[in-house]
């Protein structure tokens, strides 16, 4: 458990460091990122920081996770394609912002554990899937919005043509220690970006992990 203070104090300094949307301020209090870490980290829960969860995967650094969902809400979007369920924390977060959240994750350990944790929490509007997130989800699509946890090398066609009209995407691009944080917006056959900040992501792989 964590303290009301705590929990307190790390909304203000999501709102502080540029978190504004007041939706995504209260799902993000009231989503228990601690449950998502190992027991042994949950003292670090509510750090500003990315942590391990096993397989050389992290949970997002919550300033990050604010932002991006803050971006993605911007299209107003009512199904969302994840790719990159991870711990399932940025999951839970969209979860309470939108109708349903498709999410896609390609190492069925983190799967399964991003499962149970929404069975505990009762998020029942997630739909997920064990396969490469390069892929997308083709027969689940198209999507309002996609939004992608991990730093791809370039823009992922399948996930493009999985948009909708108007349509948002908002996705980590580059190959080095820091990415290019895009948002892609859909415009017929043509997609406008626009970089909006810089960010550190594990690399978008593919294939699949049982």
């Amino acid at each position: 458990m964590t303290s009301e203070r705590t929990r307190r104090r790390f909304v203000d300094r999501l709102e502080k460091n540029g978190v504004s949307n007041t939706r995504v301020l209260a799902a993000m209090d009231s989503i228990p990122r601690h449950v998502f870490v190992d027991e042994a980290l949950a003292h670090r829960a509510y750090e500003d920081s990315a942590l391990p969860i096993g397989f050389n995967q992290t949970i997002s650094q919550p300033l990050v996770v604010g932002l991006m969902t803050q971006l993605l809400l911007e299209s107003n979007p009512s199904r969302v394609l994840e790719i990159g369920t991870g711990s399932g924390y940025q999951t839970a977060i969209l979860s309470e912002l939108v109708e349903t959240v498709y999410t896609v994750e390609r190492i069925s350990g983190l799967a399964d554990r991003a499962r149970e944790t929404f069975r505990l929490l009762n998020v029942t509007n997630v739909r997920q899937k064990h396969d490469d997130g390069n892929l997308g989800w083709s027969d689940k699509g198209p999507f309002d919005a996609i939004l992608v946890t991990a730093a791809s090398r370039g823009l992922p066609e399948a996930l493009l043509d999985q948009l909708v009209e108007q349509g948002r995407m908002v996705i980590p691009v580059g190959d080095g220690d820091v990415q290019e944080l895009k948002v892609i917006d859909r415009m017929g056959d043509a997609w406008q970006q626009e970089t909006v900040d810089y960010v550190r992501f594990v690399p978008l792989v593919g294939g699949t992990i049982r």
